[in-house]
């Protein structure tokens, strides 16, 4: 559809032209940094050898006694909080894209798990929690009887 400068008033010109201009001003008047908030969570990675599943979550920053793991009702939850330090306060600082205040991850496991077996190691920053597979037994064909 072509837009028509004789069937529209200086009224609509005159809206649309607000209507732009607010849209940019909005954009241009956010701070850039702004464009980047949002809320700290630490980024998983769920894997599937055969026998183990294994939960591995980057937590950079953390100590395993910032860390809290734990599984009820089938949910492996992952909990922390990484705090910012007093000296990162008191710096006039002029870019901060790191993240700080407290995260909750979950994952739903599947019902084949051996949850007493349930491991969770810490190691340079990055937490992996191995979930070992129940042990299924293989199908068993019966042979029937005749008489």
């Amino acid at each position: 559809m072509k837009w028509d400068v004789t069937r529209h008033n200086s009224h609509d010109l005159s809206s649309f032209k607000t209507t732009i201009d607010s849209f940019f001003n909005d954009f241009l008047s956010s701070s850039p940094l702004s464009l980047y908030e949002s809320e700290w969570k630490p980024l998983l990675d769920v894997t599937d050898d055969g026998k183990i599943y294994k939960v591995t979550a980057d937590l950079p920053g953390l100590t395993e006694k910032d860390v809290t793991v734990n599984i009820e009702k089938g949910i492996l939850s992952i909990e922390g909080e990484k705090s910012e330090s007093s000296e990162n306060k008191e710096n006039n600082y002029l870019v901060s894209e790191r993240k700080f205040g407290s995260f909750k991850r979950s994952v739903r496991l599947p019902e084949d798990i051996r949850q007493d077996k349930i491991t969770a190691e810490f190691k340079n920053g990055v937490l992996t929690v191995s979930i070992p597979k129940s042990e299924q037994t293989e199908p068993k064909k019966i042979d029937i009887k005749v008489n």
